[in-house]
């Protein structure tokens, strides 16, 4: 037997600290595993090894363990550069000790290939090596893949409890200059309270997904709660940046079977995995599951080959023009692009593509619209209005694609929330009348 792999995980098998003091220099740019793939005993070693480091870029998405980089003791020695905000980032963004990187989630590994941001250290985690000493990124393949395939030096946690998925998700251990082992669960995500309001507008989107689309869908009550009602449906398929246990339930019910699929046929592929044990354990050597990096799951063009493809995705607000703000509010940011415009744009594509933004009318206790005459001072806007197709509430759906900017206007108001109807419509007179 060629023991060429095995000799090579022996001989570089280290401690989190020994790695990081080996590997990582001050002013390095190093990336960090995503989601709950994040190498939370490197980052930890990378907090404890602080002292001796300066100005060390450190780059990630959503970040689901114990943000050690994150921590107000790092000023000075990392410098955290992120493309999405999450309740771990959030507080040190606001502390102004977080600078954002704005851009589509699906041009996000070129900015690791091309130059734009050389690695010199990916700090990742994965699934211990199958026969052939290959290891899987497992729940997390998205920019994390590219990253370490660009990286001068890979420092990977191989943890025993990482499932095995296929597709293009493998790096050969060899890769691996640095082999930490560790034996821990995968951060689990509870499934969010689905309420009567998030109940009714996933069964308005469900009436616009049909038997043989193709879906791809986010994470959240009403993602959750348009799965829930798709038990009617038949050979839907799956080409989604992230799931859930909702596309599970789906998958163990029979209603995906990507029979109808006119890419990657009866194949669930993916970028990112997250949520229970009970998920993680259901992909684990899943022939039906593929992962792909981002810069495939979410180019608008390599969506767009897939016929009847639908795309659920929600927003913080839209004002009367179309315009979509769904990562700050106002001068506040508050999380990020992620794929939103990778799949409008990628759906326009689809041949008998739709593209669905769902939300609750109100928010802030029901105190304010999120359907707005004019978005805040310094908001940005995610979506154009040139992209955005149907738009749903609880109280009803519409179609922006194809209207006017007054039908927009008054197409919109029509699904707002009663209360702030009046006002909206004042806004539609001054305006247009």
């Amino acid at each position: 037997m060629n023991t060429s792999w095995q000799e090579h995980l022996a001989h570089h098998t280290t401690t989190a600290l020994e790695a990081v003091q080996a590997a990582v220099r001050s002013g390095n740019f190093v990336v960090l595993g995503h989601a709950v793939a994040t190498p939370s005993s490197l980052t930890q070693a990378l907090f404890d090894d602080r002292q001796r480091l300066t100005d060390v870029k450190v780059f990630h998405m959503l970040y689901f363990a114990e943000p050690w980089h994150l921590r107000p003791e790092m000023k000075g020695h990392v410098q955290p550069i992120l493309n999405f905000l999450d309740k771990n980032s959030r507080p040190a963004y606001q502390d102004k000790r977080v600078d954002f990187l704005p851009c589509h989630f699906h041009e996000l590994p070129s900015c690791f290939t091309n130059g734009i941001y050389p690695v010199d250290v990916a700090m990742i985690s994965v699934s211990e090596p199958n026969d052939e000493g290959y290891c899987s990124f497992g729940v997390s393949c998205d920019y994390t893949k590219p990253a370490a395939e660009a990286a001068r030096i890979v420092i990977a946690e191989i943890n025993k409890q990482m499932p095995f998925i296929g597709g293009d998700n493998l790096i050969h251990v060899t890769k691996l200059d640095y082999i930490v082992p560790v034996d821990r669960p995968l951060v689990e995500l509870p499934p969010p309270p689905i309420g009567e309001v998030e109940q009714r507008i996933g069964e308005l989107c469900a009436e616009l997904i049909h038997d043989g689309d193709t879906l791809q869908i986010g994470i959240g009550a009403i993602p959750d709660a348009v799965l829930q009602c798709l038990k009617g449906r038949s050979d839907l398929g799956i080409h989604t940046e992230m799931f859930t246990d909702g596309v599970m339930h789906m998958l163990q019910s029979g209603n995906v079977t990507g029979a109808q699929k006119t890419l990657h046929h009866r194949k669930v592929v993916s970028s990112i995995i997250m949520g229970s044990k009970a998920l993680y354990d259901f992909v684990d050597k899943n022939d039906m599951i593929e992962m792909y990096p981002v810069d495939h799951i979410n180019d608008p063009y390599v969506v767009g080959q897939n016929d009847h493809m639908v795309s659920i995705n929600s927003c913080l607000e839209i004002d009367l023009y179309g315009q979509v703000a769904s990562e700050a509010i106002g001068l506040s940011q508050f999380s990020g692009t992620g794929g939103q415009v990778d799949y409008l744009r990628g759906v326009k594509r689809s041949r008998g593509g739709r593209s669905i933004l769902a939300f609750t009318s109100t928010a802030k206790g029901g105190t304010c619209s999120r359907i707005v005459p004019v978005l805040p001072l310094g908001a940005t806007v995610t979506s154009g209005r040139n992209d955005v197709d149907y738009i749903a509430t609880e109280y009803g759906v519409v179609r922006l694609r194809g209207l006017t900017l007054r039908e927009r206007a008054l197409a919109l108001t029509s699904i707002a929330h009663p209360d702030f109807r009046p006002g909206l419509m004042a806004a539609i007179r001054e305006r247009f009348d």
